[in-house]
């Protein structure tokens, strides 16, 4: 008789497979990945439809830089925030409203891999025409030929144009009557101008531009620098050498320490009660003992109190620094921060000098040079003394160690002498010799 094979399980599978993939599926499908991983930007708020992301020289390392340029906002620079290695992550981005505040029937979602954010800041666009203002083509010998170059006075169209390079979108900004109007003003803010005809000329002026980044470093230093900027440049590098450390605590509850309150026998004590013999001695050797613990972590002076309170470290530094120093010490950090930042090199070693001689600068570094000069020849002299300490120590380990050395290898050699000699040598070791003669006597001349 012919079988015939069930189809009931075989449907009843497929019904499962199907009610299994339509409780798994997913009410959004994400499209593909894409080749060039998308980018995650933020910008301002104040920025409009019009603002465009362009490429410009950079006023630091002049490389082509994107930038983001809005006709009404000004301009902006873009800050990269990256996450440690250590931690992998993704963004997952939708667009949950339409532009009309309404929500679209199918949410737009996409996954960048990419972890990175940018973040749109402002920038002065002074410091983007910097390396304008500071070419040498427009410049001509001076009365020295070997000399340095002077500059001449050019209009904005032809520190434009030295700018106009390859790559550079500043020709499509330009464009921009807003734009234009912002950068020749601030070329203004930082140039020596004079007129010719009805066409503006410019002329770089340095003490123009230090005021300028001086005003910035000033804001930047009153709103508070950040904390690993404050911490190390400007509390580390005011820190004075330590002269020693001071150990103090509450007084106990009859107002005497244990010094007054224990007398060593044969000496009175004064307006005081005297303890029995050995709350007297347990005092003392309680004191002894933690004076001479703190006499040997430091050289400084040490206060015992009765109480079992904790006593408390006192740090004596050489110098401290003021706060009219600390003040200053904070601007200089924040000018040379933007110097750093967004001048060329050679720019901004002009800057520096310029803002170190007084007559050229609006401020007095005066205090502040002062007290780093106090500061240096301290710690020269404290590494001098640490130096010549551990000279002496080391030299004294040295010895010893090469007198232990010694020592070792002549153990040794003994040790594998002993152990190669025969039974009779050890013998004849053990004879008492007292009072013979030696071999030698009978061979010398008579």
């Amino acid at each position: 008789m012919a079988r015939t094979r069930s189809t009931k399980g075989t449907a009843a599978a497929a019904k499962a497979d199907t009610a299994k993939t339509t409780s798994t599926s997913s009410v959004y499908s994400l499209p593909p990945e894409a080749d060039v991983p998308s980018r995650f930007f933020i910008l301002p708020k104040r920025a409009t439809a019009a603002a465009q992301i362009v490429t410009l020289q950079n006023p630091r390392y002049g490389k082509p830089t994107r930038y983001l340029v809005d006709p009404d906002a000004g301009f902006f620079e873009f800050t990269k925030i990256t996450p440690p290695k250590s931690a992998p992550r993704s963004w997952l981005l939708e667009n949950a409203r339409l532009e009309d505040g309404t929500a679209p029937g199918k949410l737009e979602m996409q996954i960048t891999s990419s972890p990175e954010l940018y973040v749109a800041t402002p920038i002065d666009p002074l410091f983007l025409l910097l390396p304008a203002l500071t070419s040498t083509e427009g410049c001509k010998a001076g009365d020295d030929a070997k000399g340095p170059k002077k500059r001449m006075f050019l209009s904005s169209d032809d520190h434009f144009d030295a700018l106009c390079g390859a790559g550079s979108h500043l020709a499509d900004v330009l464009t921009w009557p807003k734009a234009r109007e912002l950068l020749v003003a601030r070329m203004g803010a930082a140039c020596d101008t004079v007129e010719a005809g009805d066409e503006p000329m410019f002329r770089l002026n340095e003490s123009k531009l230090v005021g300028e980044i001086l005003s910035k470093a000033k804001r930047m230093a009153d709103q508070g620098l950040p904390k690993s900027m404050e911490e190390k440049f400007v509390i580390k590098a005011l820190e004075a050498p330590i002269l020693g450390v001071k150990s103090s605590s509450a007084p106990s509850t009859g107002g005497k320490s244990p010094r007054e309150t224990s007398t060593p026998s044969g000496t009175e004590e004064s307006n005081s009660p005297q303890p029995d013999a050995a709350d007297s001695q347990s005092t003392i050797s309680s004191v002894e003992t933690s004076a001479s613990a703190v006499s040997e972590a430091s050289t400084a002076a040490t206060s015992v109190s009765g109480d079992a309170a904790p006593a408390a470290e006192i740090v004596a530094s050489a110098i401290t620094a003021s706060e009219p120093v600390t003040r200053l010490q904070r601007l200089r950090v924040a000018f040379n921060f933007i110097c750093s930042s967004y001048i060329a090199p050679p720019l901004a070693a002009t800057l520096k000098d310029l803002l170190a001689s007084s007559s050229s600068s609006t401020v007095d570094f005066k205090p502040l040079d002062e007290y780093h000069t106090q500061l240096t020849k301290l710690r020269q002299e404290a590494a001098a003394a640490r130096s010549t300490d551990y000279s002496r120590k080391r030299a004294r380990d040295e010895e010893a160690d090469e007198r232990a050395e010694k020592k070792r290898k002549k153990d040794e050699e003994e040790k594998v002498k002993k152990a190669n000699q025969s039974r009779g040598v050890k013998n004849l070791a053990k004879v008492n010799t007292a009072g013979m003669r030696k071999m030698s006597d009978f061979f010398k001349k008579k």
